[in-house]
C-alpha cells in the first residue's frame, strides 16, 4: 500500500474540518457537527459503526468488514474535526508508540 493510497484518509478528513468551519445546508458531517446533542451524537454514531464492524468480523464478511470500517474509521474522523484533533496528531502518537 502506498502512501498515495492513503491520501484520501487526508482529503476526508479536510472536507470533513472545511465543513466544519463553512457549514452547508443539508450536509450530513454538518448535522453531525452541530447536532443538539453535540458530541454525544458523533460518540453515538462512533460506537454504532464499532458495534457494526465487531459483529462483521464475527461473520467473517469481508465485504461487510471493509464497509462497516469504513463508516467507523469515517465517524471517528468526524469526531477528531469536532475536537480539534488532526491526523497528523494521531501520527505522532502511533510514530512514538514505533520506537
Amino acid at each position: 500500500m502506498s502512501n498515495t493510497d492513503l491520501s484520501i484518509l487526508n482529503e476526508v478528513y479536510d472536507i470533513i474540518y472545511d465543513r466544519k468551519s463553512n457549514p452547508i445546508e443539508g450536509s450530513y458531517v454538518c448535522s453531525l457537527l452541530n447536532h443538539r446533542k453535540g458530541i454525544n451524537k458523533i460518540l453515538e454514531k462512533v460506537g454504532e459503526e464499532a458495534i457494526e464492524t465487531i459483529l462483521a468480523v464475527k461473520e467473517k464478511e469481508k465485504d461487510q468488514i471493509v464497509c462497516e470500517s469504513s463508516d467507523l474509521i469515517f465517524h471517528m474522523l468526524v469526531m477528531f474535526a469536532a475536537l480539534d484533533i488532526s491526523l497528523e496528531d494521531i501520527a505522532q502518537e502511533m510514530r512514538k508508540r514505533r520506537k
